[in-house]
């Protein structure tokens, strides 16, 4: 409940500080002097193209073409008008009124630009102390605690659901609340199964390292949610360990490394003959626009032989190596013991997970995928943003 309701205090405190104490323009751009102290600067083209009445709906599509504006729009006026912002351009005698709130939530300057990125939290072993945990029998209400459990899987790319009934397709109905299944060649959902007595190495009790599953898709699955039907009876915890809080040491002590990592895309392929040959070449950790780790891809044992320049690959497995290592250090992994009706799911593009290997008993989980932009949409709608 408390990220839910840290989060609308946000809003109120955004809404509290959104209030205009003076405007000025040029024939260009309007600057805005919040009551805070805060400056924001909106040029001329920008306003024009994001006036309330070029939408059907004030959040809804744009009734115009970016190239119907005029090459050069100007400001004639620009003035307070009831707490908001009426402009008067010069071409085609167009007036637009926007609402304070609308443009602080929307403005461009450093500081609001930085409000606007994506929360995040970054978490190394001591996360098992407190696991970001929702019950199911709340969740599955809605409201809040869906709220809630999501938020975990937006700011720490991980959350725990506790009390899933223990039954075959539950991990369909949790991604159900927020989102739709991802089918992949695995199917709808798949079973992980270890036996005592495999005849097969797939099933056996043997650790599992720490991956990002599906690195030869494009796009990979952004979500994995997996369900434990059947717990074993000694070992076999689950391992998470969060990918951008390695990216991001990385970058503070070998930025030389961190660039390679970046800067070069690799191959993953997976093969199954006769059925599936999948293949992508992708960085290991991808950057967005204003330079911050948006994605993490690693899983050694899908890493097709990398095709690198030759001068490039002796220092490029220099970085991946030390990369390994911190995304493996002890410190870095929160582990945790799923029982029954124990289910988590992680963001694949950020959070690794494995397993410790166990000697007695079956375990027995079901796994499923789906991706993010559905949960975030669910999230959105939920808090009401």
């Amino acid at each position: 409940m408390a990220v839910v309701e840290a989060s609308m205090a946000a809003r109120t405190r955004e809404r509290e500080f959104a209030s205009i104490a003076r405007v000025l323009h040029g024939s260009d751009e309007v600057t805005i002097e919040w009551t805070d102290g805060r400056q924001s600067r909106f040029a001329a083209i920008w306003l024009l193209d994001n006036r309330p009445d070029g939408r059907h709906s004030p959040e809804g599509q744009r009734l115009f073409d970016v190239a119907e504006l005029p090459e050069e729009p100007t400001i004639a006026a620009a003035a307070l008008t009831g707490g908001n912002l009426r402009v008067e351009f010069a071409s085609g005698g167009t007036t637009a009124v926007y609402a304070a709130d609308w443009l602080r939530r929307h403005a461009l300057d450093a500081a609001s630009r930085a409000e606007r990125q994506e929360r995040r939290r970054l978490w190394d072993k001591s996360l098992a102390a407190n696991l970001p945990t929702g019950r199911y029998a709340e969740v599955a209400q809605g409201g809040r605690a869906l709220a809630a459990w999501l938020a975990h899987v937006r700011d720490c790319g991980f959350a725990l659901l506790t009390g899933v009934p223990a039954e075959s397709g539950m991990v369909c109905r949790v991604i159900e609340l927020f989102g739709c299944v991802r089918e992949t060649n695995y199917g709808r959902l798949f079973d992980v199964v270890s036996v005592e007595n495999p005849a097969n190495l797939a099933y056996t009790g043997l650790a599992l390292g720490n991956h990002t599953d599906n690195p030869y898709r494009d796009p990979v699955p952004q979500l994995q949610l997996l369900h434990c039907l059947e717990a074993a009876e000694e070992g076999g915890e689950s391992i998470a360990v969060d990918g951008f809080f390695a990216a991001d040491r990385l970058r503070r002590a070998h930025p030389g490394d961190f660039a390679l990592l970046t800067r070069h895309a690799v191959p993953f392929r997976y093969v199954e003959k006769g059925k599936v040959d999948l293949q992508c070449t992708a960085p290991l950790i991808k950057l967005d626009a204003d330079g911050q780790v948006r994605a993490v891809r690693y899983n050694n044992r899908s890493a097709a032989p990398f095709d690198l320049p030759e001068d490039v690959i002796v220092p490029y497995y220099r970085a991946y190596r030390r990369f390994s290592r911190l995304l493996h250090e002890p410190d870095a992994a929160a582990g945790f013991k799923l029982g029954s009706g124990d289910l988590f799911v992680v963001d694949n593009q950020r959070v690794l997970h494995g397993r410790r290997g166990f000697g007695k008993g079956r375990r027995h989980l079901q796994g499923a995928y789906s991706d993010k932009d559905g949960l975030l949409s669910k999230l959105r709608v939920l808090e009401g943003s």
